[in-house]
Order: structure tokens, then C-alpha cells, then sequence
């Protein structure tokens, strides 16, 4: 039995929550061998307790004889698929400067490079990897973009966005998320192709609908995510008004009339598996963003899944939102998003967008997967 190709990614803190990377890679390791990298770094840590918590299980990883992200995912090594191995590499979190990229680069170079070069591919989702990059451009570099980090709230914007620029003459293969990012990046002179995400279905087939509210009942609005400043306080506000709102997930940089709203439920983060809970309790799912160059890229992983549930969703017209815009309601003004808020948390899920969601099943992680997968390859063999 021939022995499996190896990939090297380059991402988020594995088990920590699902990103699309993940959901991607788990489709993949029957067939490779994972070396999966945690990243930082893409901004200078504040002395909030959120970074001080974050930057305790960085260093009980770092310290550790083989660093793991079991620390901080939640998820026990013996857990994990065996076809894959977790590396948290000691490297500072900032790369504003050229001291810290220089820093950065020799940390990385020291400890992966030996890793990168007996890969057969090395996907990377982060910018911050540019250096190292440029150091093995023999290698096979896939970068998959899956946001604008540069117009992410609270990040080195300049930083993201001058490693970008360095990012790309190493990558071979480009993968983006969204339409947006993809005319992007042909502006800065890449092509790339489309993936958009994926759903697990299975995942979401146990959610049970309540009944709809009666006129006399107090709806149930439910978003889950980061809460930050990408959300539009005005809609977020109006939606308070109307019903009982559930924010799930943790919380950064909000507006600070949401912070003090009473009326707002914050629920902290949940486990991925409890969500269909989470929405077998609601009657209407929710995504309040307001129209920024940061939304405008994105392709919120809650979107089919939210989809998924069967429940009524209400979401602002952002462009990955538009495309599905048969199978839920789009309102931007805030008294228009509360208003079909409200009515559909009345009424039974109309049988237009019932319909519209049988495409869902076209949408599978494994699909995905597979075309990720072959531009991996082709990557390889060029």
C-alpha cells in the first residue's frame, strides 16, 4: 500500500471552532497525511481577559514536550484522526514591524521548513506565512482566502495587507471564498477559483421547528457567531424591540449601546454540536451585518447552515446572502429586517424557500472537498 501524500496547513487553532479549513480537511485525511500549523499574529494582543486567556493556552501549548491545541480546543488528541498532527510553532504575534517579520520568519524557518519540504502540498490561510513562503517557493503553496483580514475589525490592516501582496507570487494555486475576494484578487494580478462553503447536512436533520408564535408570544431571534463590529447596532437595536434576541457566541468590540441593551440575551459560546439546540429553541435565525468592505467579502460559514435548519432566516443583503436569496428574507432598514422578523416567526417557512433549500444537498463538505482536492493536485503536477 503506497503511503499517503502529506499537506501542511497553515490555519486556525484545530477543534477551536469549526472553519471552513477544517471542515475541508476532515473531508481529506482518509486520504492524506495532515500536518496541520496553528497561526497567530495577526494582530498585537490588547490586555483584555479574552487575549489574556488566549495568549495562557498559546504558551501551555508552546511548553509542552509535542505542542497540540487539545488545551484550547476542547478536543482530546485521542479524539483526532490519526492521519493528523498538530503543531502550535513558538512565533511572536505582531508583524507590523521588520524586526517582528524578521523574528517571525526565522522562528517559522527553523522549525518547518524541514516539514515544508517533504510535503506534497502546503495550503495556507494566512498572510503571515509570506516569509516562510518566499524561503521554500519550491514548494507547492496553495493560498485558500477565505476573508479580506486586512478590513477585519481590530487587526494590523497594514500588516495583513502588505503581506498579501508578499504572499502571492509564492502560491500556485488560489482558492477563494467569494466572488468579492476573488475579483480581488485579480486586482492585485492572481486569478483564483471559486469554493464557496460547504454544509454538513446531517449535522442539522435533528432540529425540530417549534410552532409558530402566536400573535400574544414574544418571538425568538437567534444569531450566532462573533459578535464585533461588523454587526449593524441600528438593525440589532430594532430587532431587541421586537423580540427576544439571542446572541450566541463570544463577543469583542461592539457597539456600546448593545452591550448595555437589556433586552439582549448574550449567551456565550456554544460547542458546534449543541447549535442544532440552539436552533431547535429559536424561531427565526438572524444575520444583522452591516454593509462593510469586510462583509462584502465574507461567506459566513452560518449561512447554510442556518439554511439547514429549516427554520425561517433574516439576513441584510450581503453578496453571499443575495445568491440565496430565494431561500430566505433579505431587509436592510431596521424597521424592515424586525418587521419579517416578526412575521415569520409567525408563520410556517414558505414553501418558495423550502424549495429553494433543496439545493443544499449539491453543498455537501465532501464535494467540496473533492474540488479542493484536485486543484491540490493539479497544483502539484504543474
Amino acid at each position: 500500500m503506497s503511503a499517503l501524500p502529506t499537506l501542511v496547513v497553515f490555519s486556525d487553532d484545530w477543534g477551536r471552532h469549526p472553519s471552513s479549513a477544517q471542515h475541508l480537511v476532515r473531508e481529506m485525511l482518509p486520504r492524506w497525511k495532515v500536518e496541520w500549523i496553528h497561526t497567530i499574529g495577526t494582530r498585537r494582543p490588547s490586555l483584555s481577559m479574552a487575549d489574556a486567556r488566549r495568549a495562557m493556552g498559546k504558551l501551555r501549548e508552546w511548553t509542552r514536550p509535542k505542542a497540540t491545541s487539545s488545551s484550547t480546543s476542547g478536543e482530546p488528541e485521542s479524539a483526532r484522526h490519526p492521519n493528523l498532527t498538530v503543531h502550535s510553532p513558538v512565533h511572536w504575534p505582531g508583524f507590523g514591524s521588520r524586526f517582528e517579520r524578521g523574528l517571525n520568519a526565522r522562528l517559522f524557518d527553523a522549525k518547518l521548513r524541514p516539514l515544508i519540504e517533504r510535503a506534497d502540498a502546503v495550503v495556507t490561510t494566512a498572510s503571515i506565512t509570506a516569509d516562510l513562503a518566499a524561503r521554500t517557493r519550491d514548494a507547492n503553496w496553495i493560498y485558500y482566502c477565505v476573508d479580506d483580514l486586512s478590513q477585519w475589525p481590530g487587526l494590523d490592516a497594514e500588516a495583513l495587507r502588505t503581506m498579501e501582496i508578499d504572499l502571492l507570487p509564492s502560491m500556485r494555486t488560489i482558492v477563494a471564498v467569494s466572488d468579492h475576494l476573488v475579483a480581488r484578487l485579480k486586482t492585485m494580478g492572481r486569478d483564483a477559483h471559486l469554493l464557496t462553503h460547504g454544509i454538513e447536512l446531517s449535522h442539522w436533520r435533528g432540529v425540530v421547528r417549534r410552532a409558530p408564535r402566536g400573535r400574544d408570544e414574544t418571538p425568538i431571534a437567534t444569531f450566532w457567531g462573533n459578535a464585533d463590529e461588523r454587526l449593524d447596532a441600528e438593525v440589532v437595536l430594532a430587532l431587541a424591540r421586537a423580540c427576544e434576541l439571542r446572541m450566541v457566541g463570544p463577543r469583542s468590540k461592539i457597539d456600546a449601546r448593545l452591550e448595555n441593551e437589556p433586552a439582549i440575551r448574550w449567551m456565550g459560546s456554544v460547542p458546534y454540536a449543541e447549535l442544532p439546540r440552539v436552533a431547535s429553541e429559536s424561531d427565526v435565525l438572524v444575520m444583522p451585518y452591516a454593509d462593510l468592505p469586510v462583509t462584502r467579502a465574507m461567506q459566513p460559514l452560518k449561512l447554510k447552515e442556518y439554511l439547514a435548519t429549516g427554520l425561517p432566516v433574516v439576513a441584510t443583503p450581503l453578496p453571499a446572502n443575495v445568491v440565496w436569496g430565494d431561500a430566505l428574507d433579505l431587509a436592510s432598514a431596521p424597521g424592515d429586517f424586525a418587521r419579517v422578523v416578526s412575521e415569520r416567526a409567525r408563520s410556517p417557512l414558505l414553501a418558495s424557500q423550502a424549495r429553494a433549500r433543496e439545493r443544499l444537498a449539491d453543498e455537501g463538505w465532501d464535494r467540496k472537498a473533492l474540488q479542493f482536492e484536485a486543484w491540490i493536485r493539479r497544483s502539484g503536477s504543474t
